[in-house]
């Protein structure tokens, strides 16, 4: 228990860092350092260090705010609440708030997609942090019968990433073709990467559409040459790619 273990220190050492706090009538509210002061509480202790600031309500919810993203024990999903009280209530843009925090654009947009998600689809993430890609499949989903349906069979290991992503595609586009075999992939852990890699994921799946299953789709003529030449030269991009990850994994 972190909090047991925090309680032990100050008893140890004191309170190391003094809580921040602002006047309210005869008491004080703690903006930063609740958990010190429970901790301290904890440890038998009466009184508690602490700095006394007249914020006004705006700063003292960002402070508060930003200290709680310092938590330790932070889940993707607590994340993702604290950054939508930031532009929801503190008015920062998806931009600014992502410079504020020194975190990518792609993760901040992530997050705030999760704060959004149906509730079956958040109840997955708190049981299993690392569906946070599969969370973000599953929200192309209207239907919360499939949405729950294919929730459980990730939670119990039995729908890898790749699977889930034909699914919703079959869901979604039921006269197109899906490819029967898969390589098993583990999910990715960083939100830029998983961003990247589902904007490449929905590209491929739009052109797939266009082109049509046997390549006679709504594609005019004169764009069919060109649009073979720049897939060409994608996969060469894409070659070079994937040899320069094997490249770093041996180095």
């Amino acid at each position: 228990d972190t909090l047991a273990e925090l309680a032990a220190s100050i008893r140890e050492h004191g309170v190391l860092q003094p809580i921040l706090v602002r006047p309210a009538g005869s008491d004080y509210e703690i903006i930063a350092g609740e958990r010190r002061w429970r901790a301290s509480k904890l440890a038998g202790k009466e009184t508690v260090p602490a700095i006394v600031e007249r914020f006004d309500d705006s700063t003292a919810l960002e402070i508060a705010l930003i200290e709680n993203l310092q938590r330790e024990d932070l889940s993707p999903l607590d994340e993702a609440v604290i950054y939508k009280k930031m532009t929801d209530e503190l008015g920062y843009s998806i931009r600014n708030l992502a410079t504020k925090l020194s975190k990518d654009k792609g993760y901040v947009e992530n997050r705030l997609r999760l704060a959004s998600a149906p509730d079956d689809v958040r109840d997955m993430v708190a049981q299993r942090y690392d569906t946070l890609s599969a969370a973000y499949e599953l929200m192309k989903l209207e239907n919360k019968r499939r949405r729950q349906s294919l929730a459980k069979q990730i939670i119990g290991g039995k729908l890898t990433l790749l699977r889930l992503h034909d699914q919703v595609e079959r869901i979604l586009h039921p006269g197109v073709k899906t490819p029967k075999t898969e390589p098993v992939i583990p999910p990715l852990r960083d939100d830029a990467l998983i961003t990247a890699t589902r904007k490449l994921n929905e590209a491929l799946s739009e052109l797939a559409r266009a082109i049509g299953e046997d390549g006679q789709g709504r594609i005019a003529e004169g764009d069919r040459q060109n649009l073979a030449k720049f897939l060409t030269i994608s996969r060469a991009r894409l070659d070079n790619l994937v040899a320069r990850l094997r490249s770093g994994a041996h180095a």
